[in-house]
């Protein structure tokens, strides 16, 4: 099997390092310089990519729920679409935030909650899209995103897998380059909801198609596990601060939790080894200290018939092995053996 996704020239397959998306989404409470601190952090954290959020509000919503009264402490504004306004970049913004992931040296895409908002994004040029697990079903939107050609990165919280196999169905016709993410649709993901063994089925669901994780746990742990079980994008919340006003910043992690998990996603591929089961020469000072080699238990006169009471196993193990005890009893020694001497083959006949 050939997973590969490609991503801004950055290849994603079972032997690469997982990919990490930071998500922004609107932790940038709607300035784009806290918009550019946050993506310098997360690359100095070792991010691959920095994702935001893209909605066209007006057409999004319906006109109640856009001018539904959100007044509570993340709110900003009066209304819920007030709020979702004020969060939203322009064109110009987007262009700028661009060019500083261009100079970082980061890639930067968007998911987007609508047509308008993939049209938008697709004349900027992005390099990946990102849709949420609301989605899911959403097939006019699925497939007008295929159609753009650019790789999708696809969320799965709240569905099954009829509606992953149709997600799915709606878009390889147009666009073969799909990743597919276990996720649940709740912020934070309790230990027991995460079901992370639905990696493993979406991979032999789904063969030739990278999966991964879009991690909403209030932790690293997952992440690592998750790589462990083959997924190899994961997406995880990312803020500079917990307390700052927003919904997301309680659950997303700082850039000590974000360097630890990218630390320990890098580790964890290299402790994942070949599965050829070897000796290493890093063990063998230790082995020489824990094992066992064959010594005299007592003082042995030369013609002794050895018994298994005359032999004791002692550190350290720089001789024979327990392992040779069997073939030793029942031989003749050739010469006399003081207490604690270690037996060779020479001393026997």
């Amino acid at each position: 099997m050939n997973r590969e996704l490609v991503i801004d020239r950055r290849r994603i397959t079972d032997a690469d390092d997982c990919y990490v998306i930071a998500e922004i989404g609107h932790n940038h409470q709607g300035e784009v310089q806290k918009a550019k601190d946050l993506f310098r952090e997360a690359k100095e954290c070792g991010a691959d990519a920095v994702k935001l959020q893209k909605r066209d509000n007006r057409s999004l919503f319906t006109r109640e729920m856009f001018n539904k009264p959100y007044e509570h402490r993340n709110s900003f504004g009066r209304t819920y679409g007030e709020h979702r306004e004020f969060l939203e970049f322009g064109r110009d913004e987007y262009r700028e935030l661009q060019d500083y992931a261009r100079e970082l040296g980061i890639t930067f895409f968007v998911t987007a909650f609508d047509i308008p908002s993939a049209d938008f994004l697709a004349e900027l040029d992005m390099p990946a899209f990102k849709i949420a697990s609301g989605d899911l079903r959403n097939t006019p939107l699925l497939r007008h995103v295929a159609r753009l050609g650019k790789p999708i990165i696809l969320s799965t919280g709240g569905g099954d897998m009829e509606d992953i196999q149709a997600a799915y169905d709606a878009i390889m016709p147009h666009n073969t380059h799909l990743c597919l993410l276990q996720c649940t649709a709740n912020y934070p993901t309790p230990p027991e909801e995460m079901n992370l063994r639905t990696i493993t089925t979406l991979r032999k669901a789904f063969p030739e198609q990278v999966v991964g994780l879009s991690d909403h746990y209030n932790g690293i742990v997952m992440a690592v596990a998750a790589f462990v079980l083959g997924a190899r994008v994961i997406e995880k919340h990312f803020t500079l601060n917990h307390t700052w006003k927003g919904s997301d910043h309680a659950m997303s992690l700082e850039p000590i939790g974000l360097s630890k998990m990218v630390r320990d996603l890098h580790r964890a591929r290299a402790a994942m080894g070949d599965g050829v089961k070897r000796p290493l020469p890093t063990e063998k000072d230790a082995l020489l200290k824990m094992a066992k080699a064959l010594f005299a238990a007592r003082d042995l006169a030369a013609g002794h018939i050895l018994s298994a009471t005359d032999i004791a196993l002692k550190s350290p193990g720089d001789g024979l092995s327990p392992c040779e005890m069997d073939s030793l009893v029942g031989r003749r020694l050739r010469h006399p053996m003081a207490t604690e001497q270690k037996f060779t083959w020479d001393d026997v006949e």
